[in-house]
């Protein structure tokens, strides 16, 4: 009798933050993993964070080029692998780049989302689909305990949180008038030592280390005020899991529901350096949002009653892992400041 067939799971954006946590966990359940990387002029930096999660050179693990905005590459990829689960993961997900460039961002984020759950619905519906959501989508619309959830209204204040929000409702839409398996995972800050550098969190823990390292005097931000809940990458890439392994589609808010702001982060990041952040950060309008989201916080009751999620990772280990990665660029740590 022929073994038990592994699952197959295709992540699209597999080489972000996300898709490569995603993907090392996926191969530590014994699935075989296919990622959609989107082809770029320098493919040697392309596979990076699949490197560091030792996905690349994995005998469960494969890669192949695509892109959202090319619906037949998709359809080929479908067609070929037939995955029991897919997760949307790729996007152009800066907020201040999404004023920047909104027409790109709204292709990818949204029409890119149509063109694969077009391709989902008709090469492999009785596949899994989950879908990469935002607490950007909710804007500045906050409930009056201060917390956002499922059914706080979404009022978007960026062209990367209409564009999610669009893909939100175009999932519901899919699932509810062809029956298909798709959720919703409306997924507030996370973060790693694997988030990119023009990202608050590892811009501010990068500028202070070189700062420390007298690489650099200044750090230059725009909102501190601004507040969000951060949490850690790998906790959230696990509630996708359980997302899909649910009895029934449905969405999601995944969120410590403790909430800090920008300022607070500088605090904490400078002081573990032994430095004053207030000596060397500065503010510049050049990074302020046009329109400004100032407070996230999440409250995820339903994804921790209903799928057992807890995040293991608490913001202070998140932190230190992120000052540790950074810092072994430049040497040893200093002493911790107490």
């Amino acid at each position: 009798m022929s073994g038990i067939r592994k699952k197959t799971a295709v992540i699209t954006g597999v080489n972000g933050q996300d898709g490569s946590y995603l993907a090392e966990f996926l191969l530590g359940k014994g699935y075989k993993v296919v990622g959609i990387i989107r082809r770029s002029s320098q493919p040697e930096f392309q596979a990076k964070r699949l490197e560091d999660a030792k996905a690349v050179n994995h005998p469960g693990f494969e890669y192949v080029y695509g892109d959202l905005l090319d619906i037949t590459s998709l359809i080929d990829i479908l067609k070929e692998y037939k995955p029991s689960e897919i997760y949307n993961l790729a996007a152009q997900s800066h907020v201040k780049i999404s004023f920047d460039q909104p027409i790109f961002t709204t292709e990818v984020d949204a029409i890119g989302t149509l063109n694969l759950l077009e391709a989902f619905r008709r090469e492999c519906p009785n596949a899994r689909f989950y879908q990469a959501g935002s607490s950007e989508m909710f804007g500045n619309s906050i409930d009056e305990d201060g917390y956002q959830r499922e059914t706080t209204p979404m009022t978007p204040v960026s062209p990367y949180g209409c564009a999610k929000l669009y893909s939100y409702n175009i999932v519901k839409t899919y699932r509810r008038s062809y029956d298909l398996f798709i959720s919703n995972g409306i997924l507030f800050n996370h973060e790693s030592p694997r988030r990119g550098l023009n990202f608050v969190t590892n811009k501010i823990v990068e500028g202070a280390i070189r700062i420390h390292h007298k690489k650099q005097k200044k750090l230059s931000l725009g909102n501190l005020e601004a507040t969000r809940d951060w949490g850690h990458a790998k906790d959230y890439v696990r509630a996708m899991w359980m997302i899909l392994q649910h009895d029934v589609p449905d969405d999601f808010v995944c969120a410590t529901g403790e909430s800090r702001s920008v300022r607070d982060l500088c605090s904490y990041v400078f002081s573990y350096l032994g430095m004053d952040y207030t000596e060397h950060v500065v503010q510049d309008e050049k990074y302020y949002r046009p329109l400004e989201l100032n407070d996230l916080k999440g409250d995820s009751s339903k994804l921790r009653e209903t799928l057992g999620w807890s995040p293991e990772f608490s913001f202070g280990d998140l932190m230190l892992q992120m000052i540790k990665h950074r810092s072994s660029f430049y040497g040893d740590l200093p002493p911790v400041m107490t």
